[in-house]
């Protein structure tokens, strides 16, 4: 049976986590517009830095530091390859945390589907709402 298009997507987050190198939290991003893929994000350390996978975590006040978001390397990617994410939706494996947040609605993103509540931060949910970005949180089972 085919899957209908957010359970698609999703699925295809869970794949691009499984790139992270981050064992806090396994997390993936897709950015959609037209029910095409426009770029993909795991959370990893900036290019040529070492991953906490090799190095360890990089803790700040109960935050790994040592890498970038699944979200924010997802619009890096958008901005390096000259890629539009005005009216996208972006589907991620984890509800995102503030800063992400803050970054998805100034790419323009207009839709937001998560399956995880990992950490929910209320005010990332207020500023959600306040830019009028629909958000839908979509049941998956990775392990059927």
């Amino acid at each position: 049976m085919r899957p209908e298009w957010d359970l698609y997507f999703m699925k295809i987050a869970y794949a691009v986590s499984e790139r992270s190198t981050c064992d806090r939290a396994f997390v993936g991003c897709v950015l959609v517009q037209e029910k095409r893929i426009l770029t993909t994000g795991f959370n990893g350390s900036p290019k040529g830095q070492p991953h906490c996978d090799e190095e360890g975590h990089l803790m700040v006040d109960g935050h790994c530091v040592r890498t970038i978001h699944a979200e924010t390397n997802a619009i890096i990617q958008a901005a390096l390859h000259g890629v539009s994410t005005k009216g996208a939706t972006c589907y991620v494996t984890h509800l995102p945390c503030i800063n992400c947040t803050k970054a998805l609605i100034n790419a323009g993103i207009v839709r937001l589907v998560y399956c995880e509540a990992y950490r929910t931060d209320e005010n990332a949910l207020k500023f959600l709402q306040t830019a009028n970005i629909e958000l839908f949180q979509q049941e998956f089972n990775q392990n059927p």
